[in-house]
């Protein structure tokens, strides 16, 4: 790859390049489309999938074509006045609820951790080295997942070496780039040690056992307790955070995923009187919409608001 190629590879996210492929793929192979796009073909395909497929993923499939038409040198069909009218139609036609995790709550936190805790004094007692090194590691996960609202695929690109302790006070990690870092400035999240449910304890505890000095700070375990060289894939984790809920016997796992640490900790923080300044600040959010959807009020349907005003009207009228 000559050198302009690779930095223009690095410009997008594997991810989005893996998505982006994807697109373009189902709107030539599985629809039929033909590239370069018109904007009749593309309302065509948009009608086509617009009770199948959530509007949200529809635009992301506009956006790879989009792309696509720009690395190519051609004009870009997406942006046409018809495209925009007939989005507009399938939203007024096909409305959708946008459905969200469950957020953890804090005694969820309590019984998944004492859990974990529990099984890690088993595995200690019959010597399962396995068992131990994923209760410890999936202990500092959960616990720096929710403590600092960390994306899936943020835990996933932690990494040892970009970590630093400070005894007593807590732990500093950098992050090259995130979700909200647009210009991949890096970010430094400090976490701070807590007298229980302690994330910096948990990561202490999750080091010892690696007794590695750099590498990713979560990777893969298998049943002797060896460590993968490679880190955890962001895909894995819902279907891990799953399993281990669903094994403390937290009610209804298959509600929650990733983003159910985050928003947890975002509902439990507004409940302890954070404003919205402070924990877009602590969280990384650069807008007020993106912090609102991960927040659940204490009183989600103003029961105890409605409630103290009859009781106020009742004491004035004696």
């Amino acid at each position: 790859m000559t050198t302009p190629d690779r930095y223009l590879a690095a410009a997008t996210r594997e991810h989005t390049r893996r998505s982006y492929r994807a697109a373009v793929e189902h709107y030539e192979s599985g629809w039929g489309g033909f590239l370069p796009a018109t904007a009749d073909s593309i309302t065509r395909y948009l009608a086509t999938y617009a009770g199948q497929l959530s509007l949200n993923t529809l635009k992301q499939r506009l956006a790879a074509l989009a792309q696509w038409h720009i690395d190519q040198g051609f004009p870009d069909p997406t942006k046409a006045p018809l495209v925009k009218k007939v989005l507009k139609g399938i939203r007024e036609l096909h409305p959708a609820r946008e459905k969200q995790a469950a957020p953890l709550q804090l005694h969820q936190l309590e019984q998944l951790v004492a859990w974990l805790v529990s099984e890690e004094a088993r595995a200690g007692e019959t010597g399962d080295r396995g068992l131990l090194a994923r209760c410890r590691r999936n202990r500092a996960l959960i616990l720096l997942g929710f403590w600092r609202a960390f994306r899936s695929d943020e835990l996933c690109r932690l990494r040892i070496e970009d970590a630093v302790l400070h005894a007593g006070q807590g732990l500093e990690l950098y992050l090259p780039r995130s979700k909200g870092d647009r210009h991949s400035e890096g970010t430094v999240y400090k976490v701070p040690s807590l007298t229980r449910l302690c994330p910096v304890e948990a990561y202490q505890s999750w080091l010892e056992t690696t007794v590695r000095t750099e590498g990713p700070v979560f990777c893969a375990v298998d049943r002797w307790g060896h460590l993968g060289n490679d880190s955890l894939h962001p895909n894995s984790i819902i279907p891990l955070l799953r399993t281990l809920m669903q094994r403390a016997d937290i009610a209804d796992a298959a509600s929650y995923s990733s983003h159910s640490l985050r928003r947890g900790f975002a509902t439990w923080a507004n409940g302890q009187g954070w404003d919205v300044k402070t924990l877009m600040e602590y969280v990384g959010w650069r807008d007020m919409k993106s912090a609102l959807r991960y927040i659940d009020g204490a009183d989600p349907f103003g029961k105890q608001r409605l409630e103290n005003g009859l009781q106020r009207i009742d004491d004035a009228n004696g």
